[in-house]
């Protein structure tokens, strides 16, 4: 059994249709940050996938709930967050994703969100996965990266049972050893038999644990393009890449985020791949 032998899923977000032939991207700075780099990141986003003809879901988290210090930025939180989200979506017109950590975050966020993100430490959260649910809105769940990829099923099943079937799964690498991240391809094969859209979350699998994401060492941008070719050419459905306009002074993953400006050319070759995965998938 290959990994279109079952019929999948189609999820709607705004006019995108996650789980079609056409590649989408999920895209924004990693934390909301000063209302001008949004609003900045936004503006190029917003050529660049008119340009390419790439449906984007817009992201950042309103709050970052697993810095490794007190001392990091975690975000503006939940209030002053969804107000610039809000804005973003009024002004460009861009689909909303962000991720909630607590079961009281939920009906807030579903206000202005269109897809709640359930992240990979939270993923077998059962609180959570089913208050999220309960919302009705598009469920993204990261995979955790403690789990086989297989046992995503157990989280979708939550959904499932809760009478949501508007979900997404992200893959993210998962631990191999101590601090690193590997990405196998085997996941994207597992996260198809579910039968719901697969995103690669590629900037994410680049960071290296232990080390803060303001140092240099903190990611290995050296794999973004081998990762990422190897994920469209493996079937996902859609990518995720934190961008930002100056990543090394990001508050949040600035070892890992992709320059909002280097986006264009980062996605020809994927886009160019994914057309000739879909030609050959059936």
């Amino acid at each position: 059994m290959n990994s279109y032998s079952m019929q999948k899923k189609i999820v709607k977000v705004g006019n995108i249709s996650c789980g079609a032939d056409q590649l989408f991207l999920i895209s924004g700075p990693c934390v909301i940050e000063d209302e001008s780099i949004m609003m900045r990141t936004a503006e190029h986003l917003k050529k660049v996938t008119e340009k390419l003809n790439v449906p984007l879901i817009f992201k950042s988290s309103f709050q970052k709930d697993n810095r490794s210090s007190t001392k990091y930025y975690n975000g503006p939180g939940i209030e002053e967050g969804l107000k610039v989200l809000q804005k973003i979506k009024d002004q460009f017109g861009f689909p909303l994703l962000s991720d909630i950590h607590y079961p009281d975050q939920v009906a807030a966020a579903a206000e202005v969100l269109d897809v709640i993100q359930i992240p990979a430490y939270l993923c077998m959260q059962t609180d959570l996965m089913v208050t999220a649910a309960k919302s009705n809105k598009v469920i993204n769940i990261k995979h955790g990266q403690f789990i086989a990829p297989e046992n995503m099923i157990k989280p979708v099943q939550k959904c499932l049972d809760n009478g949501n079937d508007q979900i997404i799964l992200t893959e993210r690498g998962y631990t191999f050893g101590y601090n690193d991240l590997i990405v196998d391809p085997r996941s994207f094969y597992h996260l198809n038999q579910t039968g719901y859209p697969v995103v690669f979350d590629i900037t994410h699998s680049i960071r290296k644990y232990g080390i803060p994401s303001a140092d240099p060492n903190g990611g290995v941008r050296e794999f973004l393009p081998v990762l990422s070719k190897a994920g469209v050419a493996s079937g996902v459905d859609g990518i995720f890449v934190e961008t930002h306009p100056e990543p090394s002074t990001a508050l949040c993953d600035a070892a890992s985020q992709l320059c909002v400006f280097d986006l264009e050319e980062f996605l020809k070759p994927l886009l160019e791949i994914h057309d000739i995965e879909v030609k050959y998938r059936k």
